[in-house]
């Protein structure tokens, strides 16, 4: 129909993200250096691993925001060439 929109918000298009990261990510990283540093009681290295990690999520969100989408879809596919 010619003359009617219906507008859609922003927040319905846009992946969610935690801190720039996407949220599965973010809570899986937080998860593992949790029980890095308060299991095995290696505080420095629990945080060191989730500010690497977290860097790396954000980073990678940031060139492409469903970039876990797209290496999973990679890695169900098949390769052509095998060599």
């Amino acid at each position: 129909m010619q003359g009617y929109s219906v507008p859609i918000h922003r927040s319905l298009t846009e992946p969610i993200m935690m801190a720039g990261a996407p949220r599965g990510v973010a809570f899986l990283n937080g998860t593992i250096a949790a029980a890095v540093g308060l299991g095995l009681q290696m505080w420095v290295a629990g945080i060191v691993l989730w500010m690497i990690g977290h860097g790396a999520a954000v980073y990678a969100a940031k060139k492409d925001p469903k970039f876990l989408e797209a290496g999973m879809r990679h890695l169900k596919h098949k390769g052509y060439l095998a060599c």
